[in-house]
Formats: C-alpha cells, structure tokens, sequence
C-alpha cells in the first residue's frame, strides 16, 4: 500500500474537521477526493503530507509513519498546495534549482532540465514565475512537486482558476503521471474526476460518505436509476411523478426529461405504460449512468 489511513480524526478546538477517517490507496492508484467546502479534503491532505498532525489516529506512507519517519514521508511525497505559494520573483530555472537544492539533488541542471520538459514548461522556461499565466504557474508548482522523483503526488485543486485550454492541458499531464506514480487530487470538478481518477473517495462533513471506482459509483450499482425520454409533446412535471417508481423529474428542454427512480430499478416499462394511457409518443427513451456530479449531490445533501 502506498498510503494507509487509519481511525482519523482532527479537531480545531470544538469543530471536529475529520471524524474517524480510515481508508488505503495501492501504488499506482489515481485517486480523487472530493466533498463540499469544509468537509475535510484539504485537512486530510496536510496530515498525510506531515504540514500538521492529526488529533488522534495513524497514517502511512509507503511503509513509513507520520509521527516516527515524518522525514522518510516527506522525502517519498510530493505536495502541490491549493494556492500553490511561489517565489514570484525568481526565475522558473532558478526556483527548480533552489527547489532541487532543497531536496539534495546532486545533479540539479539535469534534473531540472527534465522537470522542465515533463510539464511542458520549455517556452516560457526564461521568464519570472510572477510573468506566468495561471497555468503556467501551476506546471511550476507539479515541476516542484515532483523534482525530487517521489512515490505519492498530493495535488490540492490542481486545476483551480485555470481556462478550458489550460484544465486540459493539466489534466494530460497528471494522467501521464499517474502512469508511474501514486496520485492524491482533490478537485470541485466532478468531470475531472471521470476523466483522471480511477477511484473516488467523497467526504462529508468529515466522514467517508462513498469510496468506489467512478464507474461503480455511476453505474447504479450504489445509487439509483435514471431515464431519459422524449415525448412528441410538452407533459408536465406532476404528471409524469405519477409514474410508478418515478422520484424525480428534470426537463432537460423542448419535450425532453430526465426520470429518477425511487430505488435501484428500470423504469421504462412504466414510462411506455404511462405513454400508452395518456395518448403519447415516446420519440426516444434511453438509460443512462447518472453522472458523478449527480451522485456527489445526492451523498453530500448539496
């Protein structure tokens, strides 16, 4: 196992920001956190990256412990903040390389040079870190997080702030790291989660509310069934939640909705029913996984 949590909790006076969190993440696992704000996510990367002890509970990482080896942890984890703090000032060469110094690199340019390339920082590897675009700076901070060649990455909202062009770009780039090594993300965007992650773990509230692959948790086998369907005419909302079955309903535009089941089932046949009853065509009718921002609403009660 790369990293093993065990029984957290971490109180800040009274408010107890993680509540008996226990959960383990094999090497090579890209793996996304999410939950809502407060619940827990950032918390639980600072303790796991040794920034602050938890209240109570144990951590590992790659065989080491955060209260005996915190030394061993750091050197082994690479850590890209939420707001991602850099010398403005200095020159994205010369950061890596006062970086590299840090970590005790003996051959620091090499490495550098290869940071460099690996984060697609070449064009703009001349200019101040404080000239860099928004996603040029964040390259910066995955170049540093990653000098020292470590086992684990933990990014916190590594996409944070960035354009389509840029999200996509970081995106690739944290696939492609995710090839070699062990990924922690905590992101706000279920989409990025879908496309980077292999396995979601959603906290709420300070507790693990689901931990799955993201195909399990959109495919219905830990939540409920949705429908979509077209009609050749307008129908509305209240009629079609007399449907058997049906919880919710969600036009989606024209004459078009998405149905909700009330438990883990298919419900077109009493969609095709209700059609039949009221004189309707059902032009199109189709099943879906729900999406994982649908899921992460339902856990969460956002």
């Amino acid at each position: 196992m790369s990293i093993i949590v065990k029984n957290i909790t971490k109180l800040y006076g009274k408010q107890k920001a993680l509540d008996n969190v226990s959960f383990t993440i094999d090497a090579g696992e890209v793996v996304g956190l999410l939950g809502p704000n407060g619940a827990g996510k950032s918390t639980m990367m600072k303790i796991i990256t040794c920034f602050i002890p938890p209240t109570s509970g144990e951590v590992s990482v790659n065989g080491f412990d955060i209260y005996d080896n915190s030394l061993e942890v750091r050197k082994r984890v690479g850590y890209l903040p939420e707001n991602n703090p850099l010398y403005l000032e200095m020159y994205i060469r010369e950061y890596l390389e006062y970086t590299a110094g840090v970590y005790g690199i003996k051959e620091k340019r090499k490495r550098v040079d290869e940071m460099i390339d690996i984060t697609g920082l070449g064009p703009e590897q001349n200019k101040k870190i404080g000239a860099l675009s928004k996603g040029y700076r964040q390259r910066v901070g995955l170049a540093q997080a990653m000098i020292h060649d470590p086992d684990v990455l933990i990014l916190d909202e590594p996409t944070s702030g960035l354009d389509p062009n840029q999200l996509l770009d970081i995106r690739n780039l944290i696939k492609e790291i995710g090839k070699e090594k062990t990924v922690m993300l905590s992101t706000h965007i279920m989409q990025e989660v879908e496309a980077v992650c292999d396995r979601a773990i959603i906290i709420d509230k300070g507790k693990i509310v689901a931990d799955d692959t993201t195909g399990h948790l959109t495919s219905g086998s830990t939540t409920v069934g949705v429908v979509r369907v077209e009609f050749n005419e307008f129908v509305d909302d209240g009629l079609l939640l007399k449907i058997t079955n049906v919880a919710k309903v969600r036009n989606i535009g024209g004459n078009s909705y998405e149905l909700e089941s009330k438990k883990e089932m298919d419900i077109r046949e009493e969609i095709f029913k209700f059609a039949v009853k009221n004189k309707l065509t059902v032009l199109s009718m189709q099943k879906t996984e729900q999406s994982l921002e649908t899921v992460f609403q339902k856990l969460t009660g956002e």
